[in-house]
């Protein structure tokens, strides 16, 4: 059984609650090893303490309120932004990441602020095109430093966003920023005396599952709805089948399109169930008492089943080939590539078209790498635009 931490209960003073009787409250719900937001290792840039919101509220709220957040509506998921009203974007998908980050950190008594603020900052960084404009970012700067879109919303965070005048960034608590650094063979405390260690909070290894889980299931919902998957391909797939006969012992009457709603919803409960389970022996069994004690774990905590962890295996190859690389995603996103490359040559070619703004971080930070931040930071629309600007400019020159 996962313990908690005790703390008196906190008085509600004058029909609000302050900033300190929240964190109590997190001292006497979470579990002893939940990252509380008390003991946060604090900001690169030291602010004063708000009076009615923890850190991690803060964190949220300024991912919430930032440009990055507001431009995932029209960046693609799978499908390009604007071929379908109910397809998802990154935003939708961050929403969805953050629900399912929540569910998980609430039934392991873990800081679901925390959790949530992650989930809803993992994708800032991410190119216009989903993972076909990643890759051709990528491309553009394999020789000047390189593209990865995880690392990139950590610059996010840290450098581009530009809301506040004291500093670059958000400056966001060193907790956030630790769970935006996915797929690290090491990770690194805020001072160089904490030494490296091998696992983030329980709450970044949540965003983290919570991430694959939307996905797995959510590319599945929309490429059903995109009619590119036929039901023997479905059928063929032990996650999909597994979940589809269950629904249909529940609800023998359900028909199209009903019906493959419901094997999603299935599908999510099935892997939130097996995450929850999992993860709380693991827990246990690890014996950890402190959120750092979770830092010196040799392998996360946050976990699936081994069965559901092959599965799911299986599962992200069935996507790759059949929905990420099918000819009616494959060649409307290669075109697309096909801009974002040819607007990032002649950027290169005439770095005055970013504007005044961006051409002044050209001396700090390279050309290219100027150019790269300026096309993450695209939304869709906005590329495919500047693609007919730049072209048609370059056709009258």
């Amino acid at each position: 059984m996962i313990k908690k931490s005790a703390t008196d209960a906190p008085v509600v003073r004058d029909g609000w609650k302050m900033r300190e009787e929240m964190e109590a409250d997190e001292r006497r719900v979470l579990a002893t090893f939940a990252q509380k937001s008390g003991d946060s290792r604090g900001r690169n840039y030291p602010e004063p303490s708000h009076a009615y919101r923890t850190e991690f509220q803060r964190d949220r709220a300024r991912i919430i309120h930032s440009r990055a957040f507001r431009r995932l509506e029209y960046k693609t998921q799978v499908f390009l932004n604007g071929t379908g009203d109910h397809l998802r974007t990154r935003l939708t998908h961050s929403i969805e990441v953050a629900s399912i980050s929540r569910t998980i950190a609430r039934a392991l008594s873990l800081n679901e602020d925390l959790a949530e603020a992650i989930a809803l900052a993992h994708d800032l960084g991410h190119s216009p095109f989903g993972h076909s404009g990643e890759e051709m970012l990528a491309e553009c700067m394999s020789e000047h430093g390189g593209f990865e879109h995880n690392r990139q919303s950590l610059r996010v965070v840290e450098v581009l966003e530009t809301a506040y005048p004291q500093f670059p960034g958000l400056n966001l608590t060193f907790e956030v920023r630790e769970g935006l650094q996915k797929h690290r063979a090491f990770y690194e405390g805020p001072s160089a005396a904490e030494g490296k260690y091998r696992c983030p909070s329980l709450e970044a290894q949540i965003a983290n599952l919570a991430d694959e889980i939307t996905y797995y299931s959510h590319d599945l919902d929309d490429a059903v709805d995109f009619e590119i998957l036929s039901e023997p391909q479905l059928e063929a797939n032990t996650v999909w089948r597994r979940s589809r006969a269950a629904v249909i012992s529940r609800y023998p009457d359900a028909r199209e399109p009903e019906l493959h709603k419901l094997i999603i919803r299935d599908i999510i409960d099935v892997q939130v169930r097996d995450v929850i389970t999992t993860s709380a022996r693991s827990i246990v069994d690890a014996g950890v008492r402190s959120a750092d004690d979770v830092r010196r774990q040799p392998l996360p905590l946050i976990r699936y089943s081994d069965e559901l962890l092959e599965a799911n295996r299986a599962l992200r190859k069935f996507l790759y080939a059949n929905v990420y690389y099918h000819p009616r995603v494959a060649a409307v996103n290669q075109r697309a590539c096909e801009m974002l490359r040819k607007v990032f040559g002649r950027y290169v070619a005439d770095p005055a078209r970013l504007g005044d703004a961006a051409t002044k971080r050209i001396e700090t930070e390279g050309l290219h790498r100027t150019i790269c931040d300026y096309i993450a930071g695209m939304t869709d629309r906005y590329l495919i635009e500047e693609y007919e600007r730049v072209m048609d400019s370059g056709n009258q020159e």
